[in-house]
């Protein structure tokens, strides 16, 4: 378990600090990797293929992302929260999920493939071929979202990130098959990504059912009163979550319905640096979700302690990326010059959300309070008035001040209410103490001489 009181505490404290911040640091070293193979994912392709064709397979990812996020229903998370509480949920849950997963995901990619093929003006200029194949992949997408997350719940890290990686690498691998290889175009880079998809969530299926031999034993069979349960769990979670993954892709699509897949492509660039510049917070939240749902700690003290380190270092990162953002038409091409300008708008935002990920866990391990989803819906309907309202005039640059605006708005909503419910200070929450920076440039100092080559 994670130490719920200061760092300075007991050896055994800080060892369980150090353990828990060296889960955090491999596994966003494996993020970092996923990143660098999404980035170079994406200058093949917008070399090979230009803005265009970067703004068509942008429109695509995240219309099919954002189907998997809505048929997912919540269940990855539920299952953390229930199997972290008890292992003993593990196999009825594992088999809920699944078999619920498969048949919601297998509807909506008959509704999406439906909707290309009736609503063609929706998706601009992507053909309705390309849509059809990546609907493919939506059930499969959600069995693979839901398998990663029993890994977490388990505390098997080691899979998690293993088998992350491997999926999401096939992202430059096709890349390069398809373009650099075989100088195809979109329509072979979708089908490879769609078959990758399909043979992952097939071996991490079979990977869970081998996991399943080492805990509690339990029946393989549907349970159908945790399956409410779960539900009932899932569908606040699920509602939170898809708000945001509106809030924060679906500007894309409106983007690309009023100005073109171009500038839709340099955004989906612009965008993509934002949420890589999130993800050490997000590994974070996904890592302090299933210990702090284990202590339910209403006092919040386990959630502070992690939140101080997140609040330095990610101003750090957010300092780090102004002048790194002058590298994206240098990785790109020039026609990328103005994901400059679009990234900067969003720092200040991209900061405060950043925090705001790991400091809603508090809520999300204690039943996530309804008061929670109604923040998200709130921002929702804003962000959702203001890019309409700012797209067609503003194009892109208008849809980032308005990321920034609900980021912002999202962080204060949460941060405010964490204070009340705990009744912490500001500084404690966010500001980092002297002994704590002391540790964590020691921590630093370690993993840095763990990855130096032994000599002899």
């Amino acid at each position: 378990m994670m130490v719920t009181g200061p760092i300075s505490g007991a050896p055994a404290a800080i060892s369980s600090t150090t353990r828990f911040s060296l889960n955090v640091a491999w596994t966003f070293a494996v993020r970092v990797l996923m990143v660098v193979n999404s980035v170079l994912a994406g200058i093949v392709v917008a070399r090979w293929l230009g803005a265009g064709g970067v703004g068509e397979l942008a429109v695509i990812n995240v219309a099919v992302s954002t189907i998997v996020q809505l048929g997912a229903f919540g269940l990855p998370s539920s299952n953390t929260y229930f199997i972290a509480q008890d292992q003993k949920h593990f196999r009825a849950a594992a088999i809920n999920s699944l078999i619920f997963g498969l048949a919601v995901g297998t509807i909506l990619a008959l509704g999406l493939t439906a909707i290309a093929m009736l609503r063609p003006q929706w998706f601009g200029f992507v053909s309705q071929d390309l849509i059809r194949i990546a609907a493919v992949s939506i059930p499969f997408q959600i069995l693979t979202l839901i398998g990663l997350n029993i890994f977490l719940a388990l505390e098997k890290i080691r899979e998690f990130n293993l088998l992350d990686l491997i999926g999401q690498s096939f992202v430059l691998i096709n890349a390069l098959l398809a373009l650099a290889v075989f100088h195809r175009g979109l329509h072979l880079l979708v089908t490879l990504n769609t078959s990758a998809a399909i043979v992952v969530s097939l071996v991490i299926a079979s990977l869970l059912i081998t996991a399943g031999k080492n805990v509690l034993q339990t029946k393989w069979r549907a349970d159908f009163r945790l399956l409410a349960r779960m539900i009932s769990y899932g569908i606040k979670f699920h509602l939170s979550i898809l708000a945001g993954t509106l809030i924060f892709r679906a500007d894309l699509l409106v983007v690309n319905h009023y100005r073109g897949t171009a500038e839709a492509g340099v955004y989906s660039v612009a965008s993509q640096f934002a949420l890589m510049l999130m993800l050490l917070p997000g590994v974070i939240a996904t890592l302090i979700f299933p210990r702090i749902t284990s202590e339910q700690d209403k006092h919040g003290e386990t959630t502070s302690l992690v939140m101080r380190h997140t609040a330095f270092v990610m101003l750090i990162c957010c300092l780090v990326a102004i002048p790194l953002s002058l590298l994206l038409p240098v990785l790109y091409g020039p026609a990328f010059r103005e994901a400059i300008t679009q990234l900067l708008i969003m720092l200040p935002g991209i900061y405060l959300v950043s925090l705001q990920s790991v400091l809603v866990q508090h809520f999300n391990a204690l039943g996530l309070p309804r008061i929670i989803l109604v923040y998200w819906l709130i921002t929702l309907a804003i962000n959702i008035a203001l890019v309409f309202a700012m797209v067609p005039q503003y194009g892109a640059r208008g849809a980032a001040v308005v990321s920034a605006f609900s980021y912002t708005l999202i962080f204060l909503l949460v941060a405010i209410r964490f204070r009340l419910t705990t009744q912490r200070s500001w500084r404690n929450v966010f500001l980092l103490r002297r002994d704590e920076l002391r540790l964590l440039f020691s921590l630093g100092g370690r993993m840095a001489n763990s990855l130096r080559p032994s000599r002899g």
